[in-house]
């Protein structure tokens, strides 16, 4: 086997196929960290699903290994308090448990009518403006961030500080001091939160966690801010990104918006397509663990490419064509096991209605500039577009 040097992300010819240094021959292959620590690649669709689901690879964050050069890194150490994305069980059950309530299918269908009025109302906004907009800074970013802002009971009057915290968070480019200055930003201003909570509780998750009495303020503070910054991130990149795919495919986009009943099918496909996490999900072998034919050794770090699993022919048929008329169902853009995403089921609802009334709204939705010039960063650890001008034809 080859072993190469870093996780390689540098995208091909079509910006939507994963990196195409990732799709290696075998599902498990050697891979040098940084640091010159040896460790694994695992791309195979059952490789990654049998990691995600072993206890025997932790997703302790005081033992990960990071696959792409951030900089000089700091000392590593455990998870803080709350912090449970970071952690194995016990510890991390106990702190998931008291949130799953909270996104259950059934809540998700019940904050789906105020996902549905944000929505228009960015979309009247985005009717009314002059000339072409740009999607990212229009819609993209706003609808996701007002909804987690109205599940946790954050002021979405200051979604620009938060903005500019989680951009900073998730930046290559930016120092790891200023990375971590803007974490402790963000946890500081859910602290202010959980304040105003506790004097003023309302109908909202954080209310909700303050009564429940079970969680320090430390605990409180770290989980607000986990949920904050997944809970917008992804889903911004998600639904501009998938805008554009769907404008690169217009029989697709033609289907798609022509029959409704196709759009939830639709936006698993979209998710397994693009798979916009695109460093890791990461851990670390408590043991020898034999998966794809090699022994991964104890202490030997793991990182897995979902992009590339999710383009598994022997799962997904055809896997490289974007079909919006495929059952994508056991696509990995959420994980899997334990660790799988807790906030999937509110990314969907946002992802349906969000996509299918846009271009309701904008039938000729399209590119306002070359396709080539849209800016996609291929070093970014969540995938998608910088800006995307769009415009349509205006009455």
């Amino acid at each position: 086997m080859t072993r190469q040097a870093g996780l390689p992300l540098a995208r091909g010819a079509c910006p939507f196929d994963p990196a195409p240094a990732q799709r290696t021959q075998a599902p498990v292959e050697p891979l040098t960290y940084p640091d010159g620590t040896e460790g694994w690649l695992v791309t195979g669709y059952q490789e990654v699903r049998a990691v995600l689901s072993d206890k025997r690879m932790s997703a302790r964050v005081e033992l990960t290994k990071i696959p792409i050069d951030f900089g000089p890194l700091p000392p590593p150490k455990p998870a803080d308090p709350g912090v449970f994305s970071g952690m194995d069980d016990p510890d991390h059950h106990r702190y998931r448990k008291l949130l799953t309530g909270a996104f259950t299918v059934h809540r998700m269908h019940k904050l789906e009518d105020r996902v549905t009025e944000i929505v228009d109302d960015h979309l009247d906004a985005m009717a009314a403006a002059d000339g072409p907009v740009d999607l990212v800074e229009a819609f993209a970013r706003p609808v996701p961030s007002l909804v987690i802002c109205e599940l946790l009971g954050a002021p979405y009057e200051r979604r620009a500080e938060f903005d500019r915290f989680t951009t900073t968070m998730f930046s290559k480019d930016v120092p790891i001091a200023e990375r971590i200055d803007a974490t402790q930003g963000v946890v500081a201003f859910i602290a202010g939160q959980i304040e105003e909570k506790r004097a003023r509780p309302s109908d909202d998750l954080l209310s909700d966690l303050v009564r429940g009495g079970e969680l320090t303020d430390e605990e409180l503070a770290n989980i607000g801010m986990m949920l904050l910054v997944a809970g917008f991130e992804t889903t911004r990149n998600m639904i501009a990104l998938g805008t554009l795919v769907l404008l690169e495919n217009p029989e697709q986009l033609a289907k798609f918006k022509a029959d409704p009943d196709l759009v939830a099918g639709a936006v698993e496909e979209l998710l397994r397509y693009l798979s916009v996490i695109h460093i890791g999900p990461i851990r670390t072998a408590l043991e020898d663990v034999e998966l794809g034919g090699v022994t991964i050794k104890a202490g030997d770090p793991v990182v897995m490419s979902l992009p590339v699993a999710n383009r598994n022919p022997e799962k997904f048929p055809d896997p490289d064509e974007l079909d919006v008329t495929r059952r994508a169902a056991g696509q990995l853009a959420f994980g899997h096991g334990v660790h799988q995403c807790l906030g999937q089921q509110l990314a969907r609802v946002e992802m349906r209605t969000a996509l299918f009334r846009l271009f309701a709204r904008f039938p000729d939705l399209r590119l306002a500039v070359p396709f080539a010039e849209v800016d996609l960063p291929h070093d970014a650890s969540i995938y998608g577009p910088v800006r995307l001008p769009v415009t349509w034809q205006r009455e």
